[in-house]
């Protein structure tokens, strides 16, 4: 299929007024990479999959890891035939009609305000911690336990990600170049740093390495397996952020794809370095620095930074910071490009199509984001006295929805043209296939376990748990409020797969 045609199957690129032709395959990976955050993603989730299955947990890092690379191939496939800034949203519309592809938009757009939370917590927490730590003034790193403090310097930081966020894809760029680097330094240099320390017997743990912690078949239930993935799923969230920026990429056909597939693996190789050491260096018991200690969980590197590097400590304080704050402003660039498709094919509000022509930027859509994420927030922090927890579960739940519609998506799009070759047997059915299995599995027994309080931080409503309204109850919300779009604009609603998705120029 020629490029012409193949790109008329979702409009002409860059037709929405975004800034086409920025973003190439090693600055799209960085702007992954920086939405995964690897060293915000690692000091929030390792303490939950920890508690779940042990020493396992590079197992469980690979496990969660192999249905993200089946479906970054999903994501790849449907970029090249379809370049547009509403993935999952478009594409999902295009194999299986307006109200999956609503629904998939609308999984994405919560699972962003999700993480964004989280996100603008954790930057939050490690900014008082570090400047408790280089003012000498511990009381400090006591001020983020306020809760009053607690949500008005987080809508803080969050209204100036926003900020930023609506200057364009152009100063995004720029800043994660430096964010991205200095927090993958200073994650390695903390890695080496405590297998220095293993090998020296000068560690806490002092556990030699065994290959059956990357074996996921072994010594792990069903439950735990499943609550490990969970976590796991979320550490890996983000790196389809390369996707959504297809039609500002060099070459929308194949920069985005091979930007999120080099994200993916480059990210797994950090993870496996970085929770192998930790692992040897600290352990899993319940008290001290040790990986299971439940008072440890939402900020294992803000225990164990000190002991590992001694003075250069506040150094992996600032990188987790750096890392909250890159992908705090990063995260907003696909979810604000998935309102601005959902509003140039009818889908939401005509106001949300809106791009200024100055920063080519859809600040509008940015804007709801962020107020809509500080809403989330003040109200997880006020129901729930371990918010970090909660949004971490409710996150992989919502993951798994949309990925997982994706993933069938592709299967469904190309039907027709899944066994004219080898190729497409295996990368446009095989691959996406057993992802979307994987995910669907996974969201069907989290959102089972979620009803019990006790698999996240404790709190509920009614004697279920708070992680099920954050997760299912949300997509439940969407649905609702999916009835009322129908009522309001009925154009996008009525539309065949075949006339989803037009030339934006021309939307319903």
């Amino acid at each position: 299929m020629s490029s012409t045609t193949t790109r008329n199957d979702a409009g002409p690129v860059g037709g929405k007024g975004l800034a086409s032709g920025r973003i190439g395959t090693i600055s799209g990976a960085i702007l992954g990479i920086s939405t995964v955050a690897p060293g915000y993603t690692l000091t929030t989730s390792i303490g939950l999959i920890v508690a779940a299955v042990g020493l396992k947990m590079p197992a469980i890092l690979i496990a969660g890891f192999i249905p993200m690379f089946l479906t970054a191939y999903a994501y790849r496939e449907l970029n090249a035939r379809m370049p547009d800034c509403g993935a999952s949203f478009t594409w999902s519309a295009k194999a299986f009609g307006p109200y999956v592809g609503w629904m998939a938009g609308w999984g994405m757009v919560m699972a962003s305000a999700i993480v964004l939370s989280n996100l603008s917590a954790i930057g939050m927490k490690f900014g008082y911690l570090f400047l408790a730590r280089i003012s000498g003034y511990s009381e400090l790193a006591d001020v983020a336990d306020n809760k009053v403090v607690n949500i008005l310097t987080t809508l803080a930081l969050l209204a100036a990600a926003t900020y930023v966020a609506g200057r364009g894809i152009t100063t995004s760029e720029r800043l994660q170049y430096v964010m991205v680097a200095f927090q993958l330094i200073v994650l390695l240099v903390f890695a080496v740093v405590a297998l220095v320390k293993v090998t020296s017997g000068d560690a806490p743990a002092h556990l030699s390495f065994q290959f059956d912690w990357l074996n996921p078949f072994t010594g792990i239930t069903v439950s735990a397996f499943v609550i490990g993935v969970t976590g796991s799923i979320f550490a890996f969230w983000g790196w389809d952020t390369c996707l959504t920026l297809g039609e500002e990429s060099k070459d929308p056909d194949r920069v985005p794809g091979r930007a999120g597939l080099l994200c993916v693996v480059s990210i797994l190789i950090t993870y496996l370095l970085v929770t192998i050491a930790v692992m040897m260096y600290a352990g899993v018991r319940e008290d001290g620095v040790g990986l299971g200690n439940p008072h440890n969980a939402d900020n294992v590197f803000a225990v164990l930074a000190d002991p590992v590097l001694g003075p250069a400590g506040p150094l992996l304080l600032l990188a987790i910071f750096a890392s909250a704050v890159a992908s705090l402003q990063t995260t907003f660039l696909p979810v604000a490009r998935t309102l601005l498709a959902m509003g140039v094919y009818g889908a939401f509000p005509k106001r949300f199509a809106v791009v200024r022509s100055r920063t080519q930027a859809p600040v509008f859509g940015t804007i709801v984001v962020g107020v809509v994420t500080g809403v989330f927030y003040t109200a997880a922090a006020l129901l729930s006295q371990r918010v970090l927890v909660d949004t971490v579960a409710a996150l992989g739940i919502m993951i798994c929805w949309y990925y997982g519609i994706t993933a069938f998506a592709c299967v469904w799009y190309f039907r027709r043209e899944l066994f004219t070759g080898a190729r497409n047997f295996v990368f446009k059915f095989l691959f996406p296939l057993s992802g979307g299995l994987m995910l669907a599995a996974v969201f069907v027994t989290s959102v089972r376990e979620s009803m019990n309080p006790a698999k996240g931080s404790g709190a509920s409503i009614g004697g279920i748990g708070l992680v099920f309204y954050m997760s299912f109850g949300i997509l439940l919300l969407g649905a609702v409020l999916m009835l009322v779009m129908r009522w309001r604009q009925p154009q996008y609603f009525r539309a065949t797969q075949a006339a989803l998705a037009p030339d934006p120029r021309t939307a319903l």
